[in-house]
């Protein structure tokens, strides 16, 4: 496991556990468009309880620079993409249905 991960997941848990998560207005679209009648506390149970089998990674982003770490968790069957940035809060950039290519990197 990379070292970056841990420390990651520990602060993207408790701020999903304490509910300092902000969606970007993409991210609540496509939670909206999964069908699977989802909404943002689904979405913080969700990443209170990712764990390192779920990491794809992690990627600068192209517009400030910042680390983006991406999951792929299961849910009902499905496999979800889920990619968050770490400030003072959760900041979950993107979240819908993984198509099993990286089309939403660097974002």
């Amino acid at each position: 496991m990379p070292r970056w991960l841990l420390g990651a997941l520990k602060r993207i848990r408790k701020r999903a556990a304490a509910r300092r998560v902000a969606f970007t207005l993409r991210a609540r679209r496509e939670l909206a468009q999964l069908g699977m009648g989802l909404d943002e506390e689904d979405a913080c149970e969700l990443l209170a309880r990712l764990a390192s089998e779920d990491s794809a990674g992690r990627t600068p982003s192209d517009a400030t620079g910042e680390w983006m770490y991406v999951f792929r968790p299961k849910l009902a069957g499905a496999t979800l993409y889920v990619k968050v940035v770490l400030r003072s809060e959760c900041i979950v950039v993107s979240f819908h249905e993984d198509g099993g290519g990286d089309e939403d990197q660097g974002a």
